[in-house]
C-alpha cells in the first residue's frame, strides 16, 4: 500500500495551471511528523508534477500511515506510478461507482418523491 492517496479533479476553467494540495490527518503523528511528511510531499510534487501532472487539474495528496517511514526514493515511484496511470485515462473518464440512493432514509426526500406534490409549488 503507498504511502499516500493521490486525488486529481480536473477544473475545467481553461487555465492549464497545476495546482496541489497536501493533507495529513493527526492520526497519522503529532505536528513534527506531519510537518515532515508534508515537507516530503511538497519536494515531490515541486518535483514531479511538471513533468507527468494534468494541466488544468487540482492534484491533491493524502498521506497514509506507511508514508513517514517510507524510503523517498520510493515515494517518489509511487507518486511517479500514480501520475502515469491518471494521465494513461481518457479525459473526463471517472471510475465507475455506484451512486447512493436517497430513498430509505428516514426525513430525507425529494419532491419528485412526494405523493401528491408537484414540482414547483
Amino acid at each position: 500500500m503507498p504511502g499516500f492517496v493521490l486525488l486529481v479533479r480536473e477544473r475545467s476553467d481553461g487555465d492549464p495551471a497545476m495546482r496541489y494540495g497536501i493533507t495529513v490527518t493527526k492520526k497519522i503523528g503529532g505536528a513534527v511528523i506531519r510537518n515532515r511528511m508534508k515537507r516530503r510531499f511538497r519536494v515531490l510534487a515541486r518535483e514531479l508534477l511538471p513533468v507527468h501532472g494534468v494541466p488544468g487539474a487540482d492534484h491533491v495528496l493524502i498521506g497514509r500511515e506507511g508514508g513517514i517511514e517510507r524510503d523517498f526514493t520510493l515515494l517518489r515511484a509511487e507518486l511517479e506510478k500514480a501520475l502515469l496511470k491518471v494521465m494513461a485515462r481518457p479525459v473526463g473518464d471517472a471510475p465507475n461507482r455506484p451512486r447512493r440512493s436517497s430513498k430509505g432514509k428516514k426525513g430525507i426526500s425529494s419532491a419528485s418523491e412526494r405523493p401528491g406534490q408537484e414540482s414547483g409549488q
